[in-house]
């Protein structure tokens, strides 16, 4: 029998939707807060040369992919040099080292374990810190190489790069804000819709030059259809990953309370195959696209001898390159793992169903608990990790094959269809929470109607 949760959800139509009327403001927030996003996208900072900069971005031998991946996370900010050409990459940058250090260092770590909501308040303070810090450094290190590029700014000097530094940084400032906005007054998760409107943003681009390469005959009809199909297939395939959990039985014990027995419920712990989602992907990348960039700058730079080595490296630091397909998938699996390690404890689970006296059937409750549990959770987490990291990997041979102009990444594919997945959830969680608000109602006004016709009747 279907429970209450699943007959709600399977009434739920236009009708309750048009009654949602908390939703309807949530989600107008949202889209607003993304519509402010997109319009400083097109924002270019003060002093720049658009039209020099947009020649020197689209040179081949300036690009090589790595500002082209970037340029897709930030939805064109980069090629137009915006106000938002940093996006929230200091903020994701930051997040990866709190939670590195939340694993090492002592004080952050009780923070993270014992500190509860106030523990965390205070590490997400942390991580704005330290997202200015991220974000000075990397504004300064474009305004100083834009500066001294020739042509590309109208008038150069320390005026330029001080403002530059100030609108590059206070742009990550506000998107990060507005997504902690969106967070608490919108629907989904603010940073995630970020990313995922710079990346929908870029995907009509991508289609148009898929059509390009085919009508300008680099590339087959039959191959256009195997791709579209194959992007087809991956879109199922993540979905299906996604949603893909092993459930654990838990038992609980009967108890005499009273005249009667109670207890003996069972219910399901549900571990997702997928862990970690799509935090692996970004991390990887993130820590990919500063080494690369660094060395693709200063590849074309007379070089000592002792660093002969750096256009070598830079080379292959590329898109479709044995040598970033192999770092990329090396990052991916350990954060795979690492970021599963913080977000699931077996101990604190075996701890907690001890504590409920649940139990699973056949292993004996405590330490022999954890051990399975660890035991699942680490199959599973082999097994997202291969997914993962097969799925990220299938952009790169694309890349490989047809040139960096067809990239779309497999993380911005992981990405779209993940925060997709989220936000319709959470917006079919909000419908049933107001359709069980209309029920209470209901309930209310039918009992004080049979309280007010009560004294009639006598």
């Amino acid at each position: 029998m279907a429970s209450a949760a699943e007959q709600l959800a399977a009434n739920m139509n236009m009708g309750s939707f048009a009654k949602a009327t908390e939703l309807h403001k949530r989600l107008l927030f949202t889209l607003g807060a993304l519509i402010v996003y997109r319009i400083g996208t097109y924002v270019p900072i003060p002093g720049i040369n658009s039209e020099a900069f947009l020649q020197f971005f689209q040179n081949p031998d300036q690009t090589r992919g790595i500002l082209d991946m970037f340029n897709m996370f930030s939805g064109g900010a980069v090629e137009r040099m915006a106000v938002f050409a940093l996006n929230v990459m200091p903020y994701i940058s930051a997040s990866i080292i709190v939670q590195l250090m939340g694993t090492v260092y002592p004080p952050w770590e009780k923070l993270r374990k014992e500190g509860g909501d106030s523990g965390r308040k205070q590490l997400n303070q942390y991580t704005r810190y330290l997202t200015v810090v991220l974000a000075l450094f990397q504004s300064a290190g474009i305004a100083v190489g834009l500066n001294a590029t020739p042509g590309l700014v109208s008038d150069p000097g320390i005026f330029f790069v001080v403002s530059t530094v100030t609108v590059l940084t206070g742009g990550t400032m506000l998107l990060m804000w507005l997504g902690e906005q969106v967070t608490a007054r919108g629907v989904g998760n603010g940073i995630s819709l970020i990313i995922f409107a710079g990346i929908v943003a870029v995907l009509p681009g991508t289609i148009a030059r898929l059509f390009g390469l085919a009508q300008e005959g680099q590339m087959s009809v039959i191959a256009l259809l195997a791709i579209a199909a194959l992007a087809v297939g991956v879109v199922v395939f993540i979905v299906f990953m996604e949603r893909a959990q092993r459930r654990l039985l838990i038992q609980y014990p009967k108890r005499q309370e009273g005249n009667r027995m109670a207890g003996g419920e069972r219910s399901f712990l549900p571990l997702k195959v997928n862990t970690a989602g799509v935090i692996p992907p970004i991390f990887a990348s993130s820590l990919l696209m500063l080494p690369s960039t660094v060395a693709s700058m200063t590849a074309t730079a007379n070089l000592p001898s002792w660093l002969s080595w750096v256009p070598t490296v830079a080379g292959q630091m590329q898109h479709g390159q044995p040598l970033f397909s192999v770092l990329y998938a090396v990052l991916i699996v350990f954060f795979c793992f690492f970021y599963t390690s913080i977000t699931f404890n077996p101990e604190d689970t075996a701890e907690n169903l001890r504590k409920y006296g649940g139990f699973l059937p056949g292993i004996r409750p405590g330490k022999r608990t954890a051990e399975y549990l660890d035991y699942v959770l680490t199959r599973l987490t082999v097994i997202g990790a291969a997914y993962i990291t097969a799925v990220c990997l299938l952009p790169e041979i694309l890349v490989a094959n047809f040139g960096n102009s067809l990239y779309f990444g497999g993380t911005s594919i992981l990405i779209v269809v993940s925060v997709t997945m989220d936000t319709v959830s959470q917006i079919q969680s909000q419908l049933l929470a107001h359709q069980y608000e209309g029920l209470i109602k209901k309930a209310k006004l039918r009992g004080r109607g049979r309280g007010a016709t009560a004294p009639a009747r006598r």
